[in-house]
């Protein structure tokens, strides 16, 4: 009987095949969308996870916080060098630590020249950003605790100034010093949200606070964490060296923050995951819609058959077997739409993670639940028009025009 049935069923699909093919672009539409819009939030998700992860593994960023002065905000005071000592000599689970200075300069090199931003750090600041040195050298001892003006260039600095020649040993002018360039670091790119991670140069510290600022200022401090179990741990011991060190009164809030990057990885991935939900659910409504035509369409089925479904009853066919023949049709186009809408969602989504520069991420799990969704909605929808060709009056159904 079941073998009988789906062959009935088939022959039923093929005789109206542009009304099957249009009955099932609802589904693949809908099942399609839902693939494609939940893959490619993942991929950003796991995009921004991987250029936090790139900022550092175990990173600490600790920064100053502001001041509220009645309705004026202003900056807290900046770090000192002697900050920076007592958190190294204090706290022993930091693997490095990083100071760093920043100032907004122009560089010069002949007829180039080029805005960007002059760090000032030691050679921690290489591993804890997690750049690294392919050309040249970072600095030697005399050049940090001197401040001699020495920079290792980000590469989009190297490409403004000096395109396609080599800039080793060649002399620029930062702000209204001379540098020489000693090293260049690999290139990370654009991140997910436009901004260039190559937009800056490198000098020892010393320099950048003698020569650029006049102060001995220390905006940023980086610290990696040598065992992932003690972040916790260190960041309630760095907030408390540097209250203490701020001379801050028990309840008085901190003007400073120290950020965990999984932390910030953690907070991206629920707001993207959240997204990726929303966008998932108003995809779905199109396979509900989908699913709603498949009943439309079996509804004038069973009214265009109608004589059809008599005569098979008045021959002596159970009204389970009509019934179970409907059912197979609405099942067998949900599952044909649901499969062409995986492969189209997945086809679909891989160009546009190849588009946008995103990993392709594929959850397994969401494609199966979107096509048993199209292979259900096939029995949910399908159903009722079923119902009604299996409790026809075979008398009624034979005098039909």
């Amino acid at each position: 009987m079941w073998l009988l049935t789906f062959v009935m069923a088939l022959r039923a699909v093929r005789r109206n095949t542009l009304r099957s093919v249009l009955t099932t672009l609802g589904i693949v539409i809908g099942v399609a969308s839902v693939i494609a819009m939940v893959t490619l939030g993942q991929s950003a998700s796991s995009r921004v996870s991987d250029e936090i992860s790139s900022l550092g593994t175990n990173m600490l960023i600790i920064s100053r916080g502001a001041d509220r002065r009645g309705p004026v905000s202003v900056s807290a005071p900046a770090f000192e060098p002697s900050d920076v000592q007592t958190i190294a000599q204090e706290i022993p689970e930091l693997a490095a630590i990083a100071p760093v200075t920043s100032s907004g300069v122009l560089a010069v090199y002949g007829s180039a020249n080029y805005n960007t931003i002059a760090n000032g750090s030691t050679n921690e600041f290489f591993p804890v950003r997690n750049f690294r040195v392919i050309a040249g050298r970072d600095f030697s001892d005399p050049e940090l605790t001197g401040g001699t003006p020495v920079c290792v260039l980000g590469e989009t600095v190297r490409r403004e100034l000096f395109g396609a020649q080599n800039p080793l040993g060649a002399t620029i002018r930062v702000g209204a010093i001379a540098c020489n360039v000693i090293g260049v670091l690999e290139s990370k790119g654009k991140s997910t949200f436009g901004q260039d991670q190559d937009d800056f140069l490198v000098m020892p510290i010393r320099a950048v606070q003698r020569r650029l600022l006049g102060n001995t200022d220390v905006g940023t401090i980086f610290a990696t964490v040598a065992d992932e179990s003690a972040m916790a741990r260190t960041k309630a011991q760095l907030q408390a060296v540097l209250r203490e060190r701020r001379r801050l009164q028990p309840g008085q809030k901190d003007d400073f923050s120290v950020d965990d990057t999984r932390e910030i990885a953690k907070t991206v991935g629920n707001v993207t995951g959240i997204l990726t939900a929303l966008l998932g659910a108003v995809a779905a409504v199109s396979l509900l819609v989908g699913g709603i035509g498949i009943m439309n369409i079996m509804l004038v089925s069973v009214t265009e058959r109608t004589r059809e479904i008599g005569i098979r009853l008045a021959i002596g066919a159970l009204g389970r077997e009509v019934m179970l023949q409907f059912l197979v049709e609405a099942i067998f186009l949900c599952a044909v739409g649901g499969a062409l809408g995986v492969l189209i969602g997945l086809g679909g989504s891989f160009l546009a993670a190849r588009a946008l520069g995103f990993p392709f991420a594929i959850d397994l799990v969401v494609v199966s639940v979107a096509f048993a969704f199209s292979a259900a909605f096939g029995i949910v929808f399908g159903f009722i028009p079923a119902r009604k060709a299996a409790r026809m009056n075979p008398i009624e159904a034979l005098r039909h025009e």
